[in-house]
């Protein structure tokens, strides 16, 4: 991948404080993406993607605006300055808007082998291959697998340079490459008229670092067989065992709650509870941007900070928020190197999201359980992100006597997240950082599953 000059960030911003701004700083970003999907091995589509976007903010003194581009030529780029210069002189002062001190810029930028340089060069009908293996495991794994909602392919290359023009006229431009490969698995069962579909995916930074794509197929089928013979429960109170894949969604929720921009906006159940209790003992939420090739690594944020590990929960108390600059100083705080691009705009966003493991196996939290819900699957997205009420639709399993005894369906789960987290009682041993965020299996003490 040729990537994107540095130097063409570092001349836009030449131009904007040419034009009168104090400051200005950039983010420019180069995406190549490849996609194939097959289903019943046929291709179904096949994407090849090239983008490059540039986003600009302008300062004049406190006054700020932003702007991006797609369109990288000459004229475009000059006319993107020139309108956020113009929007700047325009807008009304805001005492906490301005760029990170300098002096707390990055100023080497490391190497998280982010890159998978040694991969070879795969063939369009190579790639499309890797999805039909999947499907074609998932189909031959058991004669109840009787169709397939589709299998695909995937990989991306991206290039991102930072820049900044400070006050001082010094200017600090930063880049780095990544890599992600993926592959994604949906087969449907069917027995005695009744179909249910499930899924099962693997995502790497190296292809070399993705599972085989028999196994993820074999892994979507099973996941689909569990699901044949779905009852209704009633309505009761029972302990509540999540996977790691929806018990990484709560940990979604808090990181939300714990962001700059929902707490100035006092739109979270999180407000003025620093240094305070939210979650049981033992219950530990970090932030990990420098895992050397993890999904969420990143040397730096969206405002050239260098990225660090950060404990947001320390053994259930909660002992940071996670802030860009400008939602620092509104909240009177120290910015976390938690700033992400949002369009031209920036706003705050988590690397490598983990709950830490426990030193239960999976099935020591199932054995300790006479009566609960174990969740494979959620559904929808009700969760109150100011009161922190939770409740969501879900799939699972029935546990009984320490068993997982039958599949569950058309139920919701219903809380509220702090709550939960004080009720949670088991946490897993089997982290595995399969995304961007993740924890282990969970265990809630009591929750409401309501049904029939």
């Amino acid at each position: 991948m040729s990537g994107v000059d540095p130097g063409l960030l570092v001349s836009v911003l030449r131009r904007a404080t040419a034009r009168g701004a104090t400051a200005a700083d950039g983010f420019l970003v180069e995406d190549r993406h490849f996609s194939a999907m097959v289903r019943l091995g046929e291709v179904d589509t096949v994407t090849h993607s090239q983008d490059q976007r540039l986003s600009l903010r302008v300062f004049y003194g406190r006054a700020t605006a932003a702007a991006s581009s797609s369109d990288l030529s000459p004229a475009s780029l000059e006319r993107v300055v020139d309108e956020a210069t113009a929007l700047a002189r325009i807008t009304a002062e805001d005492e906490h808007a301005g760029l990170p001190d300098p002096a707390e810029v990055i100023e080497r930028v490391p190497d998280l082998d982010l890159e998978d340089r040694e991969a070879p060069a795969l063939s369009p009908e190579e790639k499309i291959d890797i999805a039909r293996r999947a499907e074609a495991a998932a189909l031959a794994s058991d004669p109840r697998i009787s169709n397939s909602e589709g299998a695909e392919s995937f990989d991306r290359r991206s290039h991102y340079v930072y820049a900044a023009a400070h006050g001082s006229g010094r200017v600090f431009a930063g880049d780095y490459a990544t890599t992600s490969f993926g592959i994604t698995c949906s087969p449907v069962a069917a027995q005695d008229g009744e179909m249910q579909r499930d899924s099962w995916y693997s995502m790497a930074r190296k292809r070399a670092g993705l599972d085989d794509p028999a196994s993820v197929g074999r892994t979507a089928a099973a996941r689909a067989l569990r699901r044949l013979g779905a009852r209704k429960v009633k309505t009761t109170e029972v302990p509540v065992i999540f996977d790691p894949e929806n018990a990484a969604s709560l940990l979604r929720s808090v990181a939300a709650a714990a962001s700059g921009p929902s707490l100035y906006r006092r739109a979270s159940f999180l407000v003025e509870r620093l240094g305070q209790r939210i979650a049981a003992s033992g219950v530990t939420i970090v932030d990990d941007g420098l895992r050397p090739g993890a999904l969420g690594s990143r040397p730096f944020d969206g405002e050239g900070l260098p990225t660090r590990r950060t404990a947001l929960v320390e053994d259930g108390v909660l002992v940071t928020y996670l802030l860009d600059t400008y939602s620092a100083r509104k909240l009177g705080l120290a910015s976390t190197h938690h700033g992400t691009r949002d369009g031209a705009g920036v706003t705050v966003g988590t690397t490598n999201l983990m709950l830490l493991p426990g030193t239960a196996s999976p099935d020591d939290l199932i054995a300790s359980v006479d009566n609960g819900f174990y969740v494979t699957e959620l559904i929808g997205f009700g969760v109150n992100g100011v009161t922190g009420d939770y409740s969501r639709g879900a799939v699972g399993l029935w546990i009984e006597n320490g068993k997982l005894a039958y599949p569950v369906e058309e139920v919701t789960v219903a809380g509220n997240l702090l709550e939960m987290l004080l009720a949670i009682d088991g946490v897993a041993s089997d982290l595995v950082l399969r995304d961007r965020t993740a924890a282990p299996t969970l265990k809630i003490a009591k929750m409401v599953v309501a049904g029939a």
